[in-house]
């Protein structure tokens, strides 16, 4: 085979003619999109064509006929896609003769290096097979004549589309179902960092599933938007076929500025914001429409039966739900006497209603208050911002409806700054969602947590506002307060509760920063936070939004430890702010089982290690679905205090392809038999095996006795591995950042490192450290998918902390030593 680039140095008649005038075609810069694909359709037909009836001729077959079927049939062809072909015979010639026919057809499009997906049927063979098969009979409804008999094509649409709008009750539940399985497989286009856009939910293949709806005439999708979305995503697609070279629908993270580019946009978040944008069209269209066909089949299925016993047809039952919103047939409409353009607060009450009754709300009555309802004014009344605290504590249910409100453009309406964070991405992948549905998420998990708070209402709010910073440029917290402040105060908050909320959306990561990078049993930890939360009543909010922002991002970032370490601290700062004074810390106390490795240590002088494998079964007293502990198993190790423990144990960890999860590091002192006291150091891990099983407790320990004693080189066999194993392309980590806390205690230096977490990451920190000659006092690592947070406690060999130009040289010697 001969690739299309190939062709263009053959002679310009025949095969080579058509892929020299195709490849001019896809380098036209002026012509992109629908103009495009339409005229690579149109070039295709025409070469098709001569070429089928050269063949027909030599074959001497007649009545037959070349058919473009999917998405060539509709005249849309992207640079790579395939070709969609059905060579269609009325059966009178033989099977020699129609074989030799295909032969002359298929051959020259494989020559080309062209994907191509043929069949070849008589009309009664496409009607029985489209009718086995929903795909095949999905493919023919966009039948389009290329070559050859043109009455034999139009007597196969006539009867495919009559057998379709026939078998509709029986079909169209067979394509939902078929529409539900795949979004299980593939996920939703509009949140997934690489998304496939013709399989993921809300990508190409359900923009066609609408189209096949609207052919059965059962129901239609809401057009309005539809087109625009369906275009964006071929022209997304078409981007990616011209700059990969391949026919691919996934957008993978590096293929992204490239297609951006190709687009005409800013960059990659540009791109991936104007697809979500699309596949939630697409999406809210599919919802619409399918709840439709689901109502029309009920109702169709239940009239002959009510017709028997009323003998008339039935007024449609509404029960009311609130002042001017009812319900009817399962949905959330509006009453007969509602006025929108008079009852300003008529979109939240009917929205709350809505979320209250776990119902959607109708296309029509969302469409009928996004066109009459007025700009409620500023502030809003009372009764406006209760409906929105309603509706923002209806749980799950809140979800469809605030996507009906958004799809109409009524979220943007009452909230101006709304806008910014719809459909943004979030590149983290611990997040599961893009910045605005993280925020209605929020608030969901918010809603189950209201009972723990005095003021649910303003949890609920500060949930939905927590994020909103992330809009703009710089600290989403610093800017996010300015937007809480203005947004609280617009729907008609007090002054003070104003100030609480906008403290909130400040101070949202505060609890889960400091509980898991700081040391809790240094008094400055406390003070600092108790400082900056001020109140109880403010405590008691960022407590509860702090589990329902980390339920709402995604599995990796909320556990029972977090929630364990999160508590302690909001524990002993609620003390502080009612009153008590921060103790100075004691002597950390060992549990039965440290206290008995570190004697152990400390009477044979070597490392003794444990290692703890996961429990399979929960314990009989907790619940079969108890939230489990962080990904991985405790590994809690004991030595004698000595200079390269971190870099040592780190190093081991790495060689043997344990993943840190989480670690502390912390001295504990023990009597000798002489009376005296000697540092046991304690170092307890959370690690997890890369792949395969963990490794034994007794080769852990065997390398790490090696690693004290300098017999095995851990730098060396790291980079032997990175060198055997090189990095798999990929988007390009940003540089490794690392600060110094100056506050956070007042016994030792600080040092937060937020870097790219890879194997042998805390090997290279506790080297860097090492060599700087300063002493670990503790270590808390954390990771949260590709990012690690890891804070160290150091100290001079005497015990005090660094002078600060000492502690910012440190920094920036890690820094350098972790690029």
């Amino acid at each position: 085979m001969t690739s299309l680039e190939e062709t263009t140095e053959q002679t310009d008649s025949g095969p080579s003619g058509y892929a020299a005038a195709r490849l001019r075609l896809l380098q036209e810069k002026a012509r992109s999109g629908p103009p495009r694909r339409a005229a690579l359709a149109k070039l295709t037909d025409g070469w098709l064509n001569a070429l089928f009836t050269t063949a027909a001729r030599e074959a001497s077959v007649r009545g037959a006929a070349l058919v473009a079927v999917g998405g060539y049939g509709r005249g849309e062809l992207s640079p790579r896609s395939d070709l969609d072909l059905l060579l269609l015979h009325d059966g009178k010639a033989g099977a020699p003769a129609i074989a030799a026919l295909a032969d002359r057809v298929w051959y020259p499009v494989w020559d080309l290096g062209l994907a191509l997906d043929h069949s070849v049927r008589t009309p009664a063979e496409a009607r029985r097979t489209a009718g086995e098969d929903l795909k095949v009979q999905l493919g023919l409804l966009d039948a389009r004549h290329v070559a050859g008999d043109l009455g034999l094509v139009t007597g196969v649409r006539t009867a495919i589309l009559a057998d379709w709008r026939n078998q509709a009750p029986k079909r169209l539940p067979e394509l939902d179902e078929l529409c539900r399985e795949r979004a299980e497989r593939q996920g939703e286009l509009q949140f997934l960092l690489e998304p496939d856009l013709k399989e993921a939910r809300g990508g190409l293949r359900d923009a066609t599933a609408l189209r096949a709806v609207a052919a059965s005439w059962l129901a239609d999708a809401p057009r309005e938007g539809l087109s625009d979305a369906r275009r964006r995503l071929l022209d997304a697609r078409d981007a990616l076929h011209l700059t990969t070279g391949r026919a691919t629908d996934r957008l993978a993270l590096q293929e992204q500025d490239s297609v951006a580019a190709e687009l005409g946009l800013l960059d990659a978040d540009a791109l991936l914001r104007q697809v979500y944008e699309a596949a939630r069209t697409v999406s809210y269209a599919s919802d619409v429409t399918w709840r439709e066909v689901n109502r029309v089949l009920r109702s169709r299925g239940a009239r002959p039966r009510l017709r028997a016993m009323l003998g008339t047809k039935p007024a449609p039952e509404r029960t009311p739900l609130a002042e001017g919103v009812v319900e009817q047939d399962g949905e959330v409409v509006l009453a007969r006497t509602a006025r929108v353009e008079r009852d300003l607060v008529l979109p939240l009450r009917a929205a709350a209603a809505a979320a209250q009754a776990g119902l959607p709300i109708s296309l029509h009555a969302v469409r009928r208050i996004a066109a009459a309802a007025k700009p409620l004014p500023v502030p809003w009344p009372a009764e406006a911002r209760e409906e929105l605290v309603k509706l923002l504590g209806a749980g799950e249910s809140t979800v469809p409806v605030w996507e009906a409100l958004e799809a109409e453009g009524l979220i943007t309406q009452l909230l101006p700054d709304w806008e910014r964070v719809r459909c943004r991405p979030q590149r983290n992948p611990v997040h599961t969602w893009t910045v605005d549905r993280h925020l209605v998420e929020t608030a969901v998990q918010a809603s189950s947590l209201t009972r723990r708070v005095h003021r649910p209402d303003l949890l609920l709010v500060s949930a939905l506002l927590h994020d909103i910073g992330k809009g703009w440029p710089g600290d989403h917290s610093v800017a996010g307060e300015v937007i809480a402040r203005d947004v609280a105060s617009r729907i008609g908050f007090d002054r003070d509760d104003t100030a609480v909320i906008a403290g909130v959306v400040r101070h949202h990561l505060l609890l889960i920063d400091t509980a898991t990078r700081r040391d809790l049993d240094d008094p400055a930890t406390v003070s600092s936070v108790a400082g900056r939360v001020g109140s109880l009543g403010t405590l008691e909010l960022l407590h509860a939004l702090t589990e329902a922002d980390a339920l709402a991002t995604g599995p990796a970032a909320w556990s029972t430890w977090r929630a364990g370490l999160v508590s302690d601290l909001v524990r002993r700062v609620a003390a502080v702010l009612a009153g008590d004074e921060v103790p100075e810390p004691e002597p950390t106390a060992p549990s039965a089982e440290q206290e008995r490795l570190a004697v152990e240590a400390l009477r044979t002088g070597e490392p003794v290690l444990a290692l703890h494998a996961p429990q399979t079964e929960p314990p009989p007293e907790e619940e079969p679905d108890t939230e489990p502990e962080p990904v991985g198993v405790e590994l809690v190790i004991a030595l004698r205090d000595q200079p390269g423990v971190l870099p040592a144990a780190a190093g081991v960890l790495a060689l043997h392809r344990l993943t840190v999860r989480a670690a502390d590091l912390r001295a504990i002192e023990l009597p000798t038999e002489l009376g005296e006291r000697s540092d046991v150091l304690l170092l307890s891990w959370r690690v997890a095996a890369e792949y395969g099983s963990l490794p034994q407790a007794s080769r852990l320990r065997a390398d790490l006795v090696r690693a004290l004693d300098g017999t095995l080189d851990i730098p060396a066999r790291l980079a032997e591995r990175e060198a055997a194993y090189p990095r798999r392309r990929g988007v390009k980590a940003p540089p490794p950042r690392v600060t110094v806390a100056p506050t956070a205690s007042r016994h030792a230096t600080v040092i937060e490192v937020r870097a790219q977490d890879a194997p042998g990451l805390l090997h290279r920190i506790g080297r860097a450290l090492e060599e700087a000659a300063v002493r670990v006092r503790s270590a808390h690592v954390s990771t949260l998918g590709a990012n690690a947070v890891d804070t160290v406690y150091v100290t001079r060999a005497d015990g005090s902390r660094l002078p600060e130009a000492d502690a910012a040289a440190l920094a920036k010697s890690l820094e350098e030593a972790l690029r």
